[in-house]
């Protein structure tokens, strides 16, 4: 199940509660269950938490007139933030990994055991392996990009915050 454009009035399309559910995936139920599902499942929630968190960037960076308009698709709302804002240029590569790693055929080794491994075949030649630890790592990083982009919208409403002072103290 791929993830729609994310619609910002809704109250499930916050970025902190698809990381609380991909979170979950990883220390509950990839515990119990250690099935190749769970682990595509998180891939598919880490995703998601990246596109929300940069839709949200892009709209404030929009509103703030930094931006001219958002983009409608995913992919290309992660070349607009590139270019807006070029510090987050590691999460999108992340991003992108997960999108490849979502998107191609796997194989499962070790389903229902201790080492349970996805295996995605992005190209013939290129594989990729994802376990829990690898998993972790990716989590912990999307978890960054989203603060990362939390601290950047409120960057901007701190700014437009004083510059709105400044002007309210000028027309007295």
């Amino acid at each position: 199940m791929r993830y729609s454009k994310p619609v910002i009035d809704d109250f499930l399309s916050d970025p902190k509660e698809e990381l609380k559910r991909a979170d979950h995936s990883i220390y509950v139920t990839l515990k119990y269950t250690r099935t190749t599902d769970i682990i595509k499942n998180t891939i598919k929630r880490l995703i998601a938490a990246c596109e929300l968190a940069t839709h949200r960037t892009l709209i404030m960076l929009q509103k703030h007139k930094k931006i001219a308009e958002v983009p409608p698709t995913p992919r290309k709302q992660a070349e607009e933030i590139l270019r807006a804002v070029p510090k987050v240029k590691e999460y999108l590569k992340l991003y992108d990994k997960l999108v490849q790693i979502d998107q191609a055929p796997y194989t499962k080794k070790e389903e229902y055991r201790k080492n349970v491994t996805l295996i995605a075949h992005i190209t013939p030649e290129t594989k990729e392996e994802v376990n829990i630890e690898t998993l972790r790592q990716y989590f912990y990083k999307t978890t960054e990009y989203v603060e990362v982009t939390q601290l950047l919208c409120n960057e901007l409403m701190a700014t437009a915050m004083k510059k709105e002072t400044k002007r309210k103290k000028k027309k007295k």
